[in-house]
């Protein structure tokens, strides 16, 4: 049974929430810097400017990630868990679900999860090149190897991915630690030989600088917005760690790691300019080059492992409430939560990856891509908490108008700056952002037409169960579980194996999962059972979004808590595999009915998901028309 993990000691969370969480804003000081100053931006490298840009980037980080993320959102928790889909699920537990309001709650949820699709796309090769590319400094015969590299190491990324993180998560929060404290250490030393950068730290020095050059203040803050693309993670991930560990590690190792490097790398740019080509690497001593690129290159894996990993989590807890097809989930460890592999998500995954790589080839062009995605998804995750701190926590309208139009503002002034880079990038996470929305709503409103269909052709079940045990069908011995839907209406499977063998098991279970708006079910809650009399039962699983199904573990349950004896060679499993065709009817369009069913057929086989023994199952099929 799935349960939270603990760990025993306050440093050892610490240490974990450094390897797992902070990996994506932990690396940004590769590459964020050096993007605000392109070339192609046209700005003078001078101190007003360095001062400028330093004091954007530090302020952005305040605001949004300590600010507006640590402080603010993280509280906003679903029991303990965050992150797109557990902020949706809480705002939808306080209204209706079949009102406006809940349709644009879900298309809100919906949207910035698939936005997060596009960011776990760019993150591993971002990431990955801009560490690898430290070889043009250290070695630069050996700069044509960078894009190589940088595949190997992806390839090989995604392909451990099968036999889960838990092994080598175990080096991540000390890998992190010294990358963090590696950090601080080469910007305090530049700082050291240009203390006057620290000024910077005064806000002036940024509103200055947007309002004497408006237009490439727009421009550079697409670019300080890089700094920022990890802050998702931090709530995404809370469910693993709580909110204290990761608020400890951020004000007291990875924030101030962070702005130290920043500065350092201001500082290095004002007493040598022609750093710019890379201050990240400049900052090091020429004998440090080589550790600090596989320093950097580990970082970099650690930051795309937890992407990666990310990206399972949202798409377990997306199947689990409904909103995707059902994929098969394998979980690769015994103890932890959250260590799962998805073979489909992981493949599909790597070859976005790939042909990002090899049609980007540089992380200076992939910048311009990867800002759009993690912007929008700020902008959905500030829409939802505000819908929480009306419906949930019932906070005033002036107030939750006044924090919204703050956090509107500032992610809006992040948005805007990153739709100018569109046409140079920016295009892909969206086009994959709205393609994978698309096929989930559809998804979503099919499965909506598919379960309405099933409830008008159904049949009530206690009347039937009632008819049927008056003039009772010839009983077989053994045990049959059915699995259906709703627990309001008869299986289609017993219906089928009544009219086509005309016999019923001496004990038959209908068993329903029920999906809840949580994370997790207690075990002492897993189960519901109602008796129908004569060997009939109802078995309701009640099951948290972060949870998997498992028809076995069920059937134990029912032996510990209920005392029913089962004999698995006597036990049979009934499904109905549904056959969705699309017709020429009231409804959906054909074109995404036709989408609709292409999902739908090649979904995960019932028999893999809900975990159940391949030669005791009976299929039954049954058509549905939309």
């Amino acid at each position: 049974m799935n349960e939270r993990p603990r760990a025993h000691s306050a440093p050892a969370l610490i240490l974990a929430v450094l390897g797992i969480v902070f990996g994506d804003i932990g690396t940004s000081p590769l590459y964020a810097l050096k993007e605000a100053f392109h070339p192609d931006h046209g700005i003078a490298l001078n101190t007003s400017s360095v001062f400028g840009v330093l004091s954007l980037l530090c302020w952005a980080i305040v605001m949004v990630v300590a600010v507006k993320y640590v402080w603010f959102i993280m509280r906003a928790d679903n029991h303990g868990e965050g992150g797109p889909l557990a902020l949706m699920a809480l705002g939808l537990s306080r209204i209706p679900r079949q009102s406006k309001a809940a349709a644009r709650m879900l298309m809100l949820g919906l949207f910035g999860a698939c936005m997060f699709y596009g960011d776990a796309a760019i993150a591993p090769a971002i990431s990955v090149l801009s560490a690898v590319e430290g070889l043009h400094i250290a070695a630069p015969h050996l700069s044509a190897l960078v894009l190589p590299i940088t595949l190997l190491i992806l390839t090989v990324l995604f392909a451990i991915q099968r036999y889960g993180a838990q092994t080598v998560g175990a080096l991540f929060g000390p890998v992190m630690l010294l990358w963090f404290i590696t950090l601080a250490a080469l910007g305090l030393w530049q700082i050291a030989h240009a203390p006057a950068i620290l000024g910077a730290l005064n806000p002036v020095h940024a509103l200055r600088f947007m309002s004497s050059q408006p237009r490439l203040g727009v421009i550079v803050l697409g670019s300080v917005f890089l700094a920022l693309t990890g802050a998702e993670a931090l709530y995404a991930d809370m469910g693993h760690f709580g909110a204290r560990p990761i608020r400890l590690a951020w004000y007291a190792i990875v924030m101030p790691a962070l702005v130290l490097n920043y500065f350092g790398q201001g500082a290095l740019l004002l007493t040598q300019p022609w750093a710019l080509e890379n201050p990240f690497y400049w900052l090091a001593p020429d004998w440090a080059l080589f550790p600090l690129i596989l320093l950097a290159t580990s970082a970099t894996v650690i930051a795309a492992q937890a992407v990666i990993s990310g990206a399972f989590s949202l798409t377990s807890q997306a199947i689990q409430l409904g909103l995707m097809p059902r994929m098969n989930i394998i979980h690769t460890s015994a103890r932890a939560i959250g260590q799962i592999y998805i073979p489909l998500v992981n493949g599909v995954l790597l070859a976005a990856v790939v042909c990002i790589a090899l049609g980007f080839r540089h992380s200076g062009r992939l910048a311009a891509a990867y800002g759009i995605a993690v912007a929008t998804t700020m902008i959905m995750t500030t829409a939802l908490a505000c819908v929480v701190m009306l419906k949930v926590w019932r906070w005033h309208r002036g107030l939750v108008a006044l924090i919204s139009a703050v956090f509107i503002t500032v992610d809006s002034a992040f948005f805007g700056a990153n739709l100018l880079k569109v046409a140079e990038g920016g295009w892909l996470p969206l086009s994959l952002g709205g393609a994978l929305f698309f096929l989930l709503m559809t998804w979503t409103q099919g499965r909506a037409r598919v379960q309405a269909r099933a409830a008008a052709e159904g049949i009530e079940l206690r009347p039937f169960i009632e008819g049927l045990l008056t003039y009772p069908p010839h009983r077989v011995e053994g045990t049959a579980v059915y699995l259906m839907g709703n627990d309001a209406f008869v299986p289609t499977s017993l219906l089928h194996n009544l009219k086509h063998n005309k016999v019923l098991h001496q004990r038959t279970l209908l068993m329903t999962f029920v999906a809840h708006d949580v994370p997790y079910v207690d075990a002492q809650r897993r189960i519901e059972l109602e008796a129908l009399n004569h060997g009939l039962f109802v078995v309701r699983a009640h099951y948290g979004f972060n949870e998997t199904p498992d028809v076995q573990a069920v059937l134990h349950l029912l032996e510990t808590q209920h005392r029913m004896a089962f004999e698995w060679m006597e036990t049979s499993f009934f499904i109905a595999r549904e056959t969705v065709t699309p017709a020429q009817l009231p409804g959906m369009p054909v074109l995404r009915a036709r989408i609709f069913a292409w999902l739908h057929r090649n979904a995960a086989k019932p028999t893999d998901f809900f975990k159940i023994p391949a030669n005791r199952v009976v299929e039954l099929g049954t058509k549905l028309e939309i």
